[in-house]
């Protein structure tokens, strides 16, 4: 008989607009622990208003972690998240038998869970190619050529995101050897269970607290914090829902009542392909609603067997 673990990592996870921060805050000081952000956004320090970082209050009452780590002048990585996030971790159950990770994006947890594949590096022409084959041709050429290439990575890979398309076929040039055959055959194994919850609403009030959640962003000033970031336009962190379409806005391509349209739409989109994703990834346990008094015994219950 092995013996029993005594460690556990509590990844919680869903669509953007759930109600993430507020349940992990509310198990996290439940069970004494500490949270672990997941988010390839709130990582970085200039970005607050658009990424629905915790506020300052909610920072204090529970500690977060690679919350406000890096700036937007630096380059930053799945990879580097989860070299990163692994040995925080590792510092973090020395002192706590249960950590809580959050967050809503899929591939930095999935590479702390899994592990991440270093990829050969590519050379600028060759992604700047695929870039402009994008920009000329649109998705669907992206999705057919790697369709053609790849068509096991093809059931895998979130089709309607152009930035994986475009490395995918990009690695693929660079190394030869198609993305599949790079990527991991074996997960990596922890030192701690791991149980995966995932936080849902129905669709219609999910949707409705989006709308609102983007006018509340508006209101407290994300108009204003996207134009104190336009020296960083160009940055992938800065093509993300909320910035580029103020970015628009500002280059006046749209009007502001445009722009915020576009957002809760475009939010709306990502929500519904978050789903599509972690729904595809496994043996995650989800709970619709989020309520934390059921996700707490279900916690408890886990930590007893």
């Amino acid at each position: 008989m092995q013996p029993k673990v005594n460690k556990y990592l509590v990844v919680v996870a869903g669509p953007t607009g759930v109600g993430k921060t507020q349940v992990t805050l509310d198990l996290a000081s439940r069970f004494g622990s500490v949270i672990v952000s997941a988010d390839s956004r709130q990582i970085y320090r200039e970005m607050a208003i658009g990424t629905a970082r915790p506020t300052p209050v909610q920072r204090d009452q529970v500690p977060h972690y690679l919350i406000d780590y890096v700036s937007l002048s630096e380059e930053y990585s799945a990879g580097r998240y989860a070299r990163e996030c692994t040995q925080l971790l590792e510092q973090l159950f020395m002192h706590h038998d249960i950590v809580f990770l959050a967050g809503g994006s899929g591939l930095y947890i999935r590479a702390v869970i899994e592990g991440f594949d270093e990829m050969p590096a590519v050379p600028g022409e060759i992604r700047e190619k695929w870039t402009r084959s994008f920009e000329e041709r649109g998705l669907a050429f992206l999705q057919q050529e790697l369709s053609l290439r790849d068509p096991g990575y093809t059931t895998k890979v979130d089709l309607q995101n152009p930035r994986r398309l475009i490395r995918a076929l990009s690695v693929m040039d660079a190394s030869g050897t198609s993305f599949s055959a790079l990527r991991k055959k074996h997960p990596v194994e922890h030192p701690f269970e791991i149980l995966k919850i995932f936080c849902n609403l129905p669709r219609k009030e999910l949707y409705t607290r989006i709308h609102q959640r983007v006018d509340e962003m508006i209101v407290q000033g994300l108009v204003e914090e996207v134009t104190s970031l336009l020296p960083y336009r160009h940055t992938q962190a800065m093509q993300s829902v909320g910035y580029r379409e103020i970015i628009a806005y500002l280059d006046g391509a749209s009007t502001l009542e445009e722009a915020i349209a576009k957002i809760k739409q475009h939010t709306c989109n990502y929500a519904k392909r978050q789903l599509t994703w972690f729904r595809h990834q496994g043996d995650w346990t989800e709970f619709n609603p989020p309520d934390v008094e059921v996700i707490d015994r279900f916690i408890r219950r886990k930590l007893e067997k």
